[in-house]
């Protein structure tokens, strides 16, 4: 049973006098306070030197610093000088885009003007010590106290990057960047399946995404991955970009219906890093091509307007991988030659009509109009996986479930709350990012080299022009639009059939699949991995169509992502503080509190 109510929190129909005073220059301790919460959050250490400590000894730190990472938030909000009864204005839109230097938050001011790699150090060294807390494990169980603040700190890490470029590009520059996606990860997928944790979620996956627009980051995710922590993910050898994959595609396959939106976000993410990935192991790229296996099923492609677009980012995906790290990407090119048939599919879709009324009709199942009209229409994308599909890395030992679920999050967090707060509308991937090209010398003379062509001095294709953009026939995300009046058509079809970039791969195809069935007859090799060490010394040097230009889809800041951030901060804040019972008789408009 779920009881919604709607509860208050002052949404004012003008600036929060309270906030514009705090953070403006009419307060004189403006700086003391900044550096003082500073301190006083990333200088906290809960664990300690004595085992047990916390059994021991009441820490009397730990609430003084979760008031301070929740002050830190609110004063790093804009909203407390916007309008909120204007939205449109033209004054509220300038003042979104204001950098810090010019913002009248001097707290925001304050943060944006942090240049010193000393001081980033200590900011970087703070999170990475926090939010890997969780994460902790000892030879004494239970020995070390979790903390239960990583909300706010995975907002407080946003609102650092989103304010202060400088401090992104330095935490893309250390290799301490990998400190911060393990955690996140571990919370991605222990809040998977957990439907009061959505926006916990929502903004692991916003920090990715940001960080993905980087060449850093792609470059950073070689490195292997060594340190294990207990996730019900299979057992693989590899890096942490496999580490990555996996999670990915256990978010997809096993989550609940309500993470549809964040679907494109997360197979952006892996084009983005795609062209960087020096080597995958079989177990990632078995998970990748089921992914495509699912998405390019004929009937999932017909069940709404845009589910083409994930089969544009895989294909994208795999193009980076083979035209700029084929060398060491045998696991990968052998799983594509055993699974070729899903890319003969895809090439061979049918696109005359009656074969698209039989698929549709299939799709149906013959729910009425008006049923369809009160189903979420994201639920297309998930019936696909409820029945997942058989690969090879499938049948790995997995690590003991309760042991992980010993390890999880303390009762601090929202996982054992009974109430849980509204969000609102995920903005499109389309409105979130821009796309840009990235180039690197080192790249384009090795491309150069294995297409086999010469640099004619002839310009890149624009963004806008390359083949593996999933452009579209239809503009409107899929949960905008009302699928029970839409059916797919013959025309709609062919307009984005033919965009599709299978041709790097149909080249490769069409070169090693006799190479390997021949070496497979006159040697009688049954064992993949002769095959694979066979691919590891093979080149496609002058056999690949002309290389692409890599196109990476970076965040830009809109109003969508700021609105939703301002209504998950202030419900974490709310959730975090019901005890005792300060926003009794309060009158909540932002969001709903919903008591599961």
């Amino acid at each position: 049973m779920r009881n919604t109510k709607t509860l208050t929190f002052e949404q004012h129909s003008h600036a929060n006098k309270w906030l514009t005073y705090f953070t403006s220059g009419q307060n004189r301790q403006t700086l003391p306070l900044f550096t003082s919460l500073i301190n006083v959050v990333f200088s906290y250490d809960p664990v300690g030197y004595l085992p047990y400590n916390y059994l021991l000894f009441t820490d009397t730190r730990e609430p003084l610093v979760e008031v301070a990472a929740q002050l830190l938030c609110i004063t790093l909000d804009n909203s407390s000088f916007l309008s909120n009864d204007q939205p449109s204005s033209p004054t509220s839109k300038t003042f979104l885009s204001l950098p810090g230097d010019d913002c009248p938050n001097l707290f925001i001011n304050y943060l944006s003007r942090i240049h010193r790699d000393d001081d980033f150090n200590i900011l970087l060294r703070g999170f990475c010590r926090l939010l890997n807390n969780p994460l902790i494990q000892t030879y004494l169980p239970g020995s070390c106290k979790k903390i239960g603040f990583y909300q706010e700190l995975l907002i407080l890490f946003w609102k650092f990057c989103d304010r202060n470029k400088k401090f992104l590009y330095y935490v893309l520059k250390s290799s301490e960047v990998l400190d911060l996606l393990v955690p996140i990860l571990y919370f991605l997928n222990d809040a998977r399946s957990d439907t009061a944790k959505i926006g916990l979620m929502h903004i692991g996956v916003f920090i990715l995404l940001l960080l993905s627009g980087e060449r850093n980051f792609g470059v950073r995710l070689n490195k292997p991955y060594v340190t294990r922590i207990p996730m019900d993910i299979p057992v693989f050898t590899g890096t942490h970009a496999d580490l990555l994959i996996i999670v990915f595609h256990k978010i997809i396959v096993s989550a609940h219906q309500r993470l549809q939106p964040l679907y494109d976000c997360l197979l952006t993410i892996i084009v983005n890093i795609s062209p960087y990935l020096k080597t995958l192991s079989m177990v990632s790229s078995n998970k990748l091509l089921h992914l495509l296996e699912a998405f390019s099923s004929p009937w999932f492609l017909l069940a709404a307007p845009d589910n083409h677009h994930l089969v544009f980012f895989l294909l994208e995906a795999f193009n980076n991988l083979i035209q700029y790290q084929f060398d060491g990407n045998a696991n990968l090119v052998y799983t594509i030659i055993r699974k070729r048939q899903v890319f003969f599919a895809l090439s061979n879709l049918a696109t005359d009509s009656p074969t698209i009324a039989k698929l549709s009709t299939k799709n149906s199942n013959a729910p009425s109009a008006s049923s369809k009209k009160n189903v979420d229409s994201s639920e297309s994308k998930q019936t696909i996986f409820q029945t997942p599909l058989k690969s090879v890395g499938d049948g790995e030992p997995q690590l003991n479930k309760d042991f992980a679920q010993q390890l999880s999050l303390n009762s601090a967090g929202l996982m054992t709350s009974a109430m849980t707060t509204t969000l609102a509308e995920t903005p499109s991937i389309h409105k979130m990012t821009e796309r840009t090209l990235a180039a690197s010398p080192n790249m384009e003379s090795n491309q150069r080299q294995r297409s086999g062509t010469n640099n004619d001095g002839s310009a890149p294709p624009s963004p806008s022009a390359s083949p593996s953009s999933p452009t579209t026939a239809s503009p409107m995300h899929f949960h905008q639009t009302d699928n029970s009046l839409w059916s797919p058509t013959s025309e709609w079809v062919q307009s984005w059939k033919g965009k599709l970039p299978l041709q790097t791969i149909m080249r490769l195809l069409q070169v090693l699949v006799p190479q390997v069935e021949k070496i497979c007859m006159d040697r009688g090799l049954t064992d993949e991995s002769e095959i694979i060490k066979f691919l590891q010394h093979g080149t496609l040097v002058g056999l690949l169509p002309v290389p692409h230009p890599i196109l990476i889809r970076k965040y830009q800041p809109n109003s969508g992502t700021v609105m939703w951030f301002r209504t998950y901060m202030w419900g974490v804040i709310y959730l975090r503080n019901v005890d005792p019972p300060i926003w009794y008789d309060t009158d909540v408009k932002l969001f709903e509190i919903q008591r599961v």
